[in-house]
């Protein structure tokens, strides 16, 4: 099997659920009961005489196949925990070392992500860690927003939940087909829109006020890219939801939930950041 989200493919799908294909021989469902494993092939070997097995020697133990509720419920953790420590980041972290508190939370969720997505490690601790450390990053960053723009926090919490139930409704209806095409333009739209963001920054490092004008309240061309990257956020959804049906029809292990759980909350951030900003830019020009 092969998941179409950049975040599971290819390889890195399989290995994550458990190293073999779905389907193969010894492993999931379909291939449950193969020689060696399970009731049909287990005690066919010789292993310490006539058809038992050695001493110590344990048949490995069955793996549950991933269900739609482990997904819809380890989502649900996920984003709990990500909540909860964004709201006692908001109440707790004073406003004078709000940005070390934020550089050190970016500096560990960079970590945890990395090493969930790289190192191919996604399970309940990492998972829930990952979350908690965003769940500041948010939290402070939110808190800033809402102190320049009163109201604003509420909005973009509203937009991104309209936003994920719109794109639900569209992959549900098959609106837009999830295809590897799909796939390779919204990787490559995400690595532009980082790219120029990345440039940007960089701009603004050098003395540019306005750098490329992608974030400056006062250029249109602020309110097409922040446009552009709610829509970015939202095909990654679709890839989310595509990778979570994928497993769900394959047979996946019941860990592959927490990748699941793990890519939904990094796209529903990316669209809440961006309809954050984009948010305030009209309250900018009120003022």
């Amino acid at each position: 099997m092969e998941s179409r989200n950049p975040a599971f493919r290819g390889n890195a799908f399989n290995q994550r659920a458990g190293g073999a294909a779905y389907g193969a021989p010894g492993y999931g469902a379909p291939g449950y009961g193969a020689q060696g494993y399970g009731a049909a092939g287990y005690g066919t070997q010789p292993y310490g005489g006539a058809g038992q097995p050695a001493p110590g020697y344990a048949p490995p133990a069955p793996t549950r196949p991933m269900t739609m509720d482990d997904v819809v419920v380890r989502g649900f953790l996920t984003l709990v925990t990500l909540v909860i420590t964004a709201a006692a980041a908001w109440v707790l972290v004073p406003t004078d070392i709000a940005v070390p508190v934020l550089v050190v939370a970016l500096i560990a969720q960079i970590g945890i992500w990395a090493f969930i997505t790289f190192g191919r490690k996604a399970n309940a601790p990492m998972v829930m860690a990952f979350a908690a450390v965003y769940g500041v990053v948010v939290g402070i960053i939110s808190h800033t927003y809402n102190d320049l723009f009163h109201g604003v926090v509420f909005q973009a919490v509203i937009g991104t939940a309209l936003a994920f139930g719109a794109t639900l409704a569209v992959y549900a209806l098959r609106i837009v087909r999830v295809t590897p095409k799909f796939a390779r333009f919204t990787i490559a739209a995400a690595v532009g829109l980082i790219a120029l963001m990345l440039i940007n920054l960089v701009m603004h490092m050098f003395g540019s006020d306005d750098g490329l004008g992608i974030r400056d309240p006062g250029n249109p061309l602020a309110y097409v890219f922040s446009v552009v990257a709610i829509l970015v956020g939202c095909f990654f959804l679709l890839l989310d939801f595509d990778s979570i049906e994928q497993g769900v029809r394959q047979g996946a292990p019941e860990k592959f939930a927490w990748y699941c759980a793990f890519g939904l909350v990094l796209s529903l951030v990316w669209i809440y950041l961006e309809m954050l900003r984009l948010l305030s830019y009209f309250y900018a020009g009120r003022d």
